[in-house]
């Protein structure tokens, strides 16, 4: 394990168990052909950019996420958070936060009454 890894966390007997996990299946990748290898391309490219600035960036298309589950770049069970239709409701939400549109995370229930009371 090192600094950054991704844990589950659950709860056993009055106990906490820690197991890491990834954000990927390795899966064996298959041989693309030279008109997937472009689309794939474009992909990383979509890619870098949600994950540098996901307010001004688009989301993957159809064409797209098939190629990039294909060669093992994303994993087929989280494809649905790549494509465009769902980066497009996660920049209008980022656009919610810094206009002040919504509030922060609560510490606590009581926090959150108070501040819907306010």
């Amino acid at each position: 394990m090192r600094e950054g890894d991704m844990l589950e966390v659950q709860q056993k007997g009055g106990k906490i168990i820690l197991i890491p996990k990834t954000l990927v299946n390795c899966t064996p990748v298959q041989k693309l052909t030279e008109h997937e290898q472009n689309i794939l391309v474009a992909a990383k490219e979509k890619i870098a950019k949600i994950n540098n600035d996901i307010i001004h960036s688009r989301g993957l298309n159809t064409a797209e996420i098939r190629v990039a589950v294909k060669a093992g770049l994303i994993d087929h069970e989280q494809a649905y958070w790549w494509h465009e239709n769902w980066q497009k409701g996660k920049r209008e939400a980022g656009k919610n936060i810094v206009a002040g549109r919504v509030s922060r995370l609560h510490d606590t229930i009581e926090d959150t009454l108070k501040k819907l009371r306010s």
